[in-house]
This record gives C-alpha cells, sequence and structure tokens, in this order.
C-alpha cells in the first residue's frame, strides 16, 4: 500500500449524475452530438477512450433538455440499475451529454491526471455498498467519499505510463494471437479444400467411422475447492475452439466414474447442448494436466489410423460445419442440443494420414506463436496488478477484464 495521502474523490473532482434521457424523436439524430447510455459504457466493460455511442442528440434536445456536455477525460460510473452489479467503466474519449444513470466525475487536472484516475477506478469496487432494491443504486454521495490515493502529478504520470504500457502489451499480443489463429481455417481450406464440396475428391467416411469412442461427461456436482480432478466445463472452451483454463472447478470420481470421463491427449470436446449458435463448439485437449469433462460435452477419442485428432477439430470449427451445427442443433434457441447419434452420422472427408499430420505440424507451430504470446501477456498482466495493488491498494475490481 502506498503512503501518499487518501483524499476523497470529490476534493480531486467534480462529481455528479448525467441528464435525463431526451424522449421526442426529433431530439435525436444521425449526425448529432454524441449521448452515452448505461449501453454504451457496457460495450466493453472496461474502456478507456469512449467513442462510440449508438444514440446522438440534436441541438434542438441540448435547449429544449437543458443538457450538461461533459469533457472528454471524464470518468464515467453505473449509479442506478442492473449495470451497478456489473461496475462497467469508461473514461469518455470525446466530449459528450451522459444519461442521468450514471455518475460523471471530472477531474480537477491541477490535482488529478484523468488516465490516473481511470486506472484508480479499475480498483474501485463499490457494489457491496449498493442500496439493494429491484434495481440497485449507488448514492452520489457514496462515490464522493471514495478514497483516492494522491502522489504528485509527476509520479501521477509515471504510474499511467506504467499501466499502459502494460495495456498495450496485453492488446498486441491479444491482436497477434487472433491473427495467428486465424491462420488455421485458411490454412484447412487450402490445404483440404471446401469441406461443403470436397473439391479434391477424398474419400468420404462418416464422423462414427473415424471414432474409436463417443461418450458423454460426468454429471456430478463440481465445486471450487480444489478436491478431486479438474472438471472442463462449457466456458472453458471458447467459440472458435481454444480451451480457457483460468477458471477451473473440481470434482471427486470413483475410479470408475473418472475412466468414463477422464480426457487424454488428443481428444476431442463438442459441446452437445447450449445456446443454438453455441451448440457444437469443439475444443482439442491437450493433456495440459489431468481432468475430466462434464456432461455438457461428447469426449471423443479418434482411431489415429485414421485421422488426425488436429484435423477433426479443425473441421468442426470450421464455418461449414458450423453452418451445418446450427441447421442441426434441435430444441430452444436458448437451449438446442446435438446427441451422440447425431454427431456419428455427419459427413466429413478422410484426406491422407501423412497430409493431416503435415497439417498439424503447421497447426502447432501457429499455436506455439500464440502460447507465447499468451506469456507475453500473462507477464504485462502480473506487472500491471502488481504496481496497482501498491497504489491503490484495494482489490481489482469483480469481473474486471483490462485493456
Amino acid at each position: 500500500m502506498s503512503s501518499w495521502p487518501q483524499v476523497d474523490l470529490d476534493e480531486i473532482s467534480d462529481i455528479s449524475a448525467g441528464n435525463p434521457a431526451p424522449q421526442a424523436t426529433n431530439h435525436f439524430c444521425a449526425d448529432g452530438h454524441p449521448f452515452v447510455r448505461m449501453q454504451d459504457v457496457g460495450r466493453k466493460h472496461i474502456d478507456p477512450a469512449l467513442v462510440e455511442t449508438t444514440d446522438r442528440v440534436s441541438p434542438l434536445a441540448v435547449r429544449e433538455c437543458r443538457l450538461r456536455l461533459y469533457p472528454a477525460g471524464t470518468l464515467l460510473i453505473p449509479k442506478s440499475g442492473a449495470s451497478v452489479n456489473l461496475n462497467h467503466r469508461a473514461m469518455l474519449g470525446q466530449d459528450a451529454y451522459v444519461v442521468s444513470h450514471l455518475a460523471t466525475i471530472i477531474p480537477d487536472q491541477r490535482k488529478v491526471l484523468p488516465s490516473y484516475l481511470f486506472h484508480w477506478s479499475q480498483r474501485y469496487d463499490p457494489r457491496s455498498q449498493a442500496q439493494v432494491t429491484s434495481l440497485p443504486s449507488l448514492p452520489l454521495s457514496l462515490i464522493k467519499t471514495a478514497k483516492v490515493p494522491l502522489p504528485p502529478l509527476e509520479e501521477q504520470q509515471r504510474i499511467v505510463g506504467l499501466l499502459n504500457q502494460a495495456a498495450e502489451i496485453r492488446l498486441r499480443a491479444a491482436d497477434a494471437r487472433a491473427k495467428a489463429r486465424a491462420i488455421i481455417p485458411a490454412l484447412f481450406h487450402d490445404m483440404f479444400g471446401d469441406p461443403a464440396t470436397n473439391p479434391k475428391g477424398w474419400p468420404m467416411a462418416t464422423v462414427g467411422n473415424v471414432l474409436d469412442s463417443a461418450s458423454y461427461g460426468t454429471s456430478k456436482k463440481a465445486s471450487d475447492t480444489g478436491g478431486g480432478l479438474p472438471v472442463i466445463r462449457m466456458g472453458n472452451v471458447t467459440m472458435d475452439g481454444q480451451l480457457d483454463t483460468t477458471d477451473l472447478k473440481y470434482i471427486e470420481l470413483t475410479e470408475a466414474d473418472r475412466e468414463k470421463a477422464e480426457l487424454l491427449a488428443g481428444d476431442l470436446l463438442f459441446n452437445r447442448t447450449n445456446s443454438k449458435e453455441l451448440v457444437g463448439k469443439t475444443g482439442l485437449w491437450d493433456g495440459r494436466f489431468e481432468a475430466v469433462v462434464a456432461s455438457y460435452f461428447i469426449r471423443l477419442r479418434i482411431n489415429c489410423e485414421r485421422l488426425v485428432p488436429s484435423y477433426l477439430w479443425a473441421f468442426f470449427n470450421t464455418s461449414h460445419m458450423k453452418r451445418v451445427l446450427f441447421q442441426t442443433a434441435r430444441g430452444a434457441i436458448g437451449q438446442a442440443n446435438i446427441n451422440a447419434k447425431e454427431l456419428r452420422a455427419f459427413p466429413i472427408a478422410v484426406p491422407p494420414l501423412p497430409l493431416q499430420t503435415t497439417f498439424t505440424e503447421q497447426v502447432e507451430r501457429l499455436e506455439a506463436i500464440a502460447c507465447a504470446l499468451d506469456t507475453a501477456a500473462a507477464r504485462a498482466e502480473v506487472m500491471a496488478a502488481s504496481l496497482s495493488a501498491q497504489v491503490f491498494g484495494a482489490s481489482p475490481a469483480k469481473g474486471e477484464k483490462h485493456g
């Protein structure tokens, strides 16, 4: 914790609420002034330079509704409504009008830098103090008394520079990682052709023909305690088929149940039940640690004499198969499903194993690049978290997403 003086937020800023939203049709126009609503603040969750707004208000609205214009650099914190619980943060990247559900904090730049205050706000989590009703609210009086460590402006600038540098590393790493992984679908099409038409004339089979087994995961309830084995759940596989094991739960299983649900390197995790657009998202287990799979998934174990796991994983993640899976999924939009029998029936081209192996080697090289970028981003994250803890003291806001 820093030794700098702790001051009330209202000692270093002008704190108020925005204005009630105009209602008349002629109060809005395409070329008007930006009007920030709660949805604009929530678009990125943490936005250091908010410029995108859904609505723009006309000069007539400004006059008739007596709207106040807030300058670029104003910090926005949700003060009423459901977004209080989401703890969004934004700083205006341009002058704008603001809705009354948002607290507006205009820094006194003789005392505090806007960017320093924005970084502080990501550690400020007042939700436990919010008035609990059907629509939670944060009184301005509470926000005004929030404590801010206040170093000299020169030190603030140094801190902001370090935190911005860490954020830039994270953003660049994420962008480069996404570009590396985006090459994989193009590589698949280049080597094997469009799976919708099989233009290279590969022999055809069904998915069931190339599997050793297709089984459901465990339905036993998991816990956060860390006892037992990690269980891979719906959220641990991303929309593009990547593994995300930062958030794990654990499960105790008998030896027999463990064998039914255990994951081995090369197993595919096919998400059999989800919202319709997410049914069929498929991850490839890399054996990074011992784990079992939850019942949301069908665990596919591939017959390696016919198919290489990376090929089947990439096949399920092609745009063609995503369309097929969407059309096949049965049930409500919010909770559709595909069962193992339907999964086994999908047709698939089977190229020669040496070509599949070449594809896998190139995928592994791309993944190595992506993992190196992940490591760089993680180091920047640790640096930023450590510096923020030293400067601001408080724990990060729940659900904080940097960048």
